[in-house]
């Protein structure tokens, strides 16, 4: 099969779809690969390292799109980029749907088959989300922490404290794998954590994991309410795959934090869980409403693009060659994991709970043994 990797265009986004070592391994398996001239320098991969693993350099995104049946990217595609694609083409790639109606739109109106990476399943998890989303938790700490500080609109809190001034109080909602990542660098930066969850199982497992250092709280509008108004950082950490997330905080209680508290909104690739919220860019990565900092950026990860992608591609080359190796349908068929990333199709979305967040009816599914 003829693989494709596009230089990503979303604005401050280094990250890559494939790495040399991955690209080896496909042409050494006999399949080719295109990769557009420059996709990999922003972490420091150079055209002569694809070379080297046997990839094809092409001079630009137009050139990568008309060569491959497999396009394999990072960001969802840009409106340029769904222009290039075409009926008999796989699209791989996170796409986060729910919360776009108009990239739905283009990508329906090409007609391409589009697998999303935050959509398939194994076991239970999401395994191609779960990279991100634990570099997504971590990050959520830094930025927030940066966020805090007076230069930058914050209340002039230190995470930690110091010894005879207590330290900053920490709310993270969602005790999934982002939320879990967020929590385990708040409380090593000795901060004063909580962590809401719906689920009392996994605010046990949180419990025994961290001991007295994290609070746990069972998450209704009430105790939300009530820690939102202490709170110096809020890290909206909240996953339902393929769908919305869910409005945890309402812009009446933003109303009511303290001025200069921080927002960061990992769950806004799925629309945000803060009624406030809007994306942001690495560029302008900030907003103000009502005295509190929102930190909104759609593609967090992009930040840290080298080791983002190395932890993406770990996870995403097996995936990419099953897809090359059996084709798209026989992959997705083989595995009903799998078959779940599965989200447009000639022309409409199959994904329920993509469908449902758009408010469009789905199509059935195309495959003979993995509905």
């Amino acid at each position: 099969m003829r693989i494709g990797v596009p230089r990503e265009i979303k604005v401050h986004e280094y990250r890559v779809g494939l790495v040399p070592a991955g690209v080896r391994e496909l042409t050494a398996a006999g399949h080719q690969v295109v990769v557009q001239t420059g996709a990999g320098e922003g972490i420091g991969l150079s055209d002569a390292e694809y070379r080297a693993a046997g990839a094809v350099i092409a001079s630009t995104a137009a050139d990568v799109f008309a060569a491959a049946q497999l396009i394999v990217k990072v960001k969802e595609p840009q409106p340029a980029e769904c222009q290039m694609l075409r009926p008999d083409q796989i699209l791989f790639t996170y796409l986060h749907l729910a919360a776009d109606p108009a990239q739905a739109r283009a990508l329906m109106a090409s007609g391409a088959t589009a697998i999303a990476y935050e959509t398939v399943r194994r076991n239970g998890s999401l395994p191609l989300l779960t990279p991100m989303s634990e570099v997504a938790g971590r990050m959520s700490i830094q930025v927030g922490a940066a966020c805090l500080q007076k230069v930058n609109g914050g209340r002039g809190v230190l995470l930690g404290g110091v010894p005879g001034v207590p330290p900053a109080k920490v709310v993270i909602l969602g005790g999934g794998v982002a939320g879990t990542q967020a929590a385990e660098m708040a409380v090593g930066l000795r901060a004063d954590v909580t962590v809401v969850d719906r689920s009392i199982e996994r605010l046990r497992e949180l419990s025994s994991l961290f001991g007295a250092s994290l609070r746990t709280a069972y998450s209704t509008i009430e105790t939300i309410e009530r820690l939102a108004r202490e709170a110096d950082l809020v890290v909206g950490a909240v996953l339902i795959a393929g769908a919305a997330a869910p409005k945890l905080v309402s812009r009446a209680m933003v109303a009511t934090m303290q001025p200069g508290s921080v927002l960061v909104d990992i769950s806004i690739d799925q629309g945000g869980c803060f009624e406030t919220s809007h994306p942001t860019t690495h560029a302008q990565p900030t907003f103000v409403v009502d005295g509190v900092v929102h930190y909104c950026v759609a593609n967090m990860p992009g930040a840290v693009a080298r080791t983002s992608t190395f932890a993406l591609t770990n996870a995403t080359l097996p995936y990419v060659r099953i897809l090359a190796d059996l084709g798209w349908q026989a992959a997705l068929e083989k595995d009903a994991g799998f078959a779940a990333g599965l989200n447009v199709h000639a022309g409409k979305i199959t994904h329920e709970a993509v469908a449902h967040a758009l408010n469009l009816h789905t199509r059935a599914s195309p495959l003979s043994s993995a509905a």
